[in-house]
């Protein structure tokens, strides 16, 4: 079997910068050389015509839940299946990620540890799925957002009991609901659930077990509370203001805005979505695009994120964040594409991945055309010639 295959003939994106008449080899699963095209002129192995398209890193979702499937009620739908099917769902989910460019994920809360065996077998190369970081149970207050998987924890001894439940299982990060949401009932998005110093102690062990966090952190005072505490990365971000940029910024915080979430409730309003989410994201979505577009164009980091699995937000349609986020955020294609490769690779923690550098992981994806010119090449699947996955090509 040979496993080394020269990719050539079109333009190279390596993360950063547009790169033309460059060649790129893979052996090994691995990306051994790029250089120009006239060195690969006596190459006569496995070879991959870009001719036309444009060479990519593989992309990556920083927020999707693997255990849902984009139900009108994903969690109702969840809860009616056997902790078997539940897995397989998610191996599935996984599986139809990858299919759609996206070579890696985290996912930012799942079931009952059910998403680790998924993970695993991803991982270890057992089965062929993207990369995977798992945040295992969400910890949010009493009542508060997430309470049906989550592990419910008040009080600052309990969140970092929490916290070490989440390190035990084995966990890559964790992940603290700040703030209200849109998906839970009785909840408001623009309240704080947890104390400046809750959220600082249930950062500051989840680091003192070297381990990432992120924040559902929807309105002002929740986002300043997990910034404050030293938050990698706040998902949503919908009511920021000047100081929770300002301090976001210094504190170099990343943030991860969803706008497919918003978006596929909205437009499938009419499908069988409960009338309170569908009433919380007519309230917030405007209010969403300003704070975003407000930290991107102010210099901010971001990772791109769709929170797939919520109502009508499709694993396998990830990449439509791309436009979302060009759309809505005002940002420009480069921009939106650095942010699902070298920005999400930094945030999630992977540096062999996210960028087209010789010695790092050979995930690909081939598009057609020129993204950087046309977001829609890399956003919309019909564009994608082909996905490559530790070097091996994606069917």
């Amino acid at each position: 079997m040979n496993n080394t295959t020269l990719y050539a003939g079109g333009r190279l994106f390596d993360g950063a910068e547009v790169h033309d008449g460059q060649g790129l080899l893979v052996t090994d699963g691995k990306i051994a050389r790029i250089a120009d095209v006239g060195e690969f002129a006596g190459f006569d192995g496995d070879r991959v015509d870009t001719t036309g398209g444009t060479v990519l890193p593989g992309l990556m979702d920083c927020h999707v839940h693997l255990c849902y499937r984009g139900e009108p009620d994903p969690a109702g739908a969840l809860d009616k299946l056997s902790p078997a099917h539940a897995t397989m769902r998610a191996f599935e989910n996984a599986q139809a990620n990858l299919r759609g460019g996206i070579t890696s994920v985290r996912d930012c809360g799942g079931k009952d540890y059910l998403e680790f065996a998924v993970r695993d077998a991803c991982n270890s190369g057992r089965q062929l799925g993207p990369t995977i970081r798992a945040a295992g149970r969400m910890i949010c207050m009493t009542g508060g957002h997430g309470n049906r998987w989550g592990r419910v924890a008040d009080g600052c001894d309990e969140v970092v009991k929490a916290v070490r439940e989440q390190v035990h299982a084995g966990s890559d990060l964790v992940k603290i609901m700040a703030t209200g949401g849109v998906m839970t009932p009785g909840v408001d998005p623009r309240d704080a659930h947890y104390s400046q110093e809750e959220m600082t102690a249930g950062v500051g062990e989840a680091k003192r077990f070297h381990k990432r966090t992120a924040s559902h952190a929807q309105g002002m005072q929740g986002i300043l509370h997990a910034v404050r505490a030293g938050i990698d990365s706040i998902e949503h971000g919908i009511y920021m203001d000047e100081q929770c940029q300002r301090e976001m910024l210094e504190a170099g915080t990343y943030l991860v805005p969803t706008f497919s979430a918003l978006a596929s409730i909205l437009e499938n309003a009419d499908r069988g979505i409960a009338d309170y989410v569908i009433e919380k994201s007519r309230m917030v979505a405007e209010r969403h695009k300003e704070s975003i577009t407000a930290y991107y164009k102010a210099g901010g980091r971001i990772a791109m994120g769709t929170d797939a699995g919520t109502p009508f937000n499709m694993h396998g349609a990830n990449a439509h964040e791309l436009a979302l986020m060009v759309r809505f955020g005002a940002m420009t294609p480069k921009d939106s594409i650095i942010a699902a490769t070298a920005n999400a690779a930094d945030l999630i923690g992977l540096a062999d991945r996210g960028r087209l550098q010789e010695g790092l992981a050979a995930d690909l994806l081939v598009v057609d055309g020129d993204p950087l010119d046309d977001v829609s090449r890399v956003a919309d699947r019909a564009n994608h010639r082909l996905v490559v996955k530790n070097g091996q090509r994606v069917e």
